[in-house]
């Protein structure tokens, strides 16, 4: 048994789950319309030159649609997948959803909240996007509801920030985080492995960085080209300035980053999966989710390391 009080070698989102809210919940994806920042021109246009959302938008998803029934055929949508959940979360996923007046803010996250079958929501965002006064509303939120908000940081590289068109710089995001936190509000981060310029060496040392932030939970994946971004003509430019690990080396890869990973952090994902049609770049064709997890949790096993067992304070 880990400290975390389970039997797997890392510390799971779907444990975590168990301990916060008493049972299994699953997210249901919802696209607000939103957009960013440097979409619009505020801080620049084009966006992340990585940036596809369709790759990870599922068909239900529409703007168009309210928030309601994008919940209600969210949940129909994973129903057959998922029996044991009963319960969900509002993920707001697509774009920056906080970049908006608070006002319009109000009004999406008070709809999805009013929903007899949500637990909380889930909110997808960039650190320039967010202030006191959002925080504020979230923190009163949180007093009674699950929520969470999630920071796409991407790396802690400056030098990359700017490459990949970020719009912003490491700093932002650490305050971003810290303010959030000082709030009590549940924080998250996404973190791209691969991005130009990065070595297996970095990614490692970068470990530290993120276990620094007060963040309760994090993701990561593997660097994936899709077709009519930016990232994918600059790939058929300069092919030679991009690595893309085997499965067997990512997992080699992300076993080291996890034993150096701060134990407390839930691993929500460590690898990521789209449609074959979205992919430009090399991939690991069609390889789920649930399979992913089962290899990492497998080489752990076998290896007789976990998470955490090479963290230092």
């Amino acid at each position: 048994m880990y400290a975390w009080g389970d039997n797997r070698p890392y510390n799971s989102y779907s444990g975590y789950f168990r301990r916060v809210l008493g049972g299994r919940v699953q997210k249901v994806t919802i696209n607000a319309g939103f957009t960013c920042p440097n979409r619009d021109g505020r801080c620049g246009t084009g966006g992340c030159t990585f940036c596809n959302n369709e790759a990870f938008t599922p068909s239900y998803c529409h703007p168009g649609k309210s928030i309601t029934r994008q919940i209600d055929e969210g949940i129909e949508f994973h129903a057959k997948r998922y029996r044991k959940s009963d319960r969900y979360l509002a993920y707001f996923q697509s774009y920056s959803n906080t970049y908006a007046p608070l006002s319009r803010l109000r009004e999406i996250y008070d709809e999805a909240l009013a929903h007899p079958l949500i637990a909380g929501i889930v909110i997808g965002t960039r650190p320039d996007c967010i202030d006191d006064e959002k925080l504020d509303y979230f923190a009163c939120l949180a007093e009674h509801r699950y929520v969470a908000i999630e920071y796409g940081i991407e790396s802690c590289d400056d030098r990359t920030l700017s490459a990949i068109n970020r719009g912003h710089d490491f700093a932002c995001a650490r305050h971003a985080v810290q303010k959030t936190a000082d709030r009590g509000i549940h924080c998250g981060a996404h973190f791209i492995l691969g991005l130009p310029g990065e070595d297996d060496h970095s990614l490692i040392a970068q470990t530290g960085i993120i276990n620094s932030l007060p963040l309760t939970t994090v993701k990561f994946h593997q660097l994936q080209i899709f077709k009519g971004t930016a990232m994918a003509a600059e790939w058929q430019r300069n092919p030679e300035q991009f690595r893309f690990w085997t499965l067997d080396e990512y997992l080699t890869l992300f076993t080291e980053i996890l034993r150096r990973l701060r134990p407390d952090l839930i691993v929500e994902r460590f690898a990521s999966e789209a449609p074959p049609r979205y992919h430009e770049g090399p991939n690991w064709g069609l390889v789920r989710n649930e399979q992913l997890w089962m290899m990492l949790e497998n080489r752990l096993t076998r290896q007789g390391v976990h998470q955490g067992d090479l963290y230092r304070p």
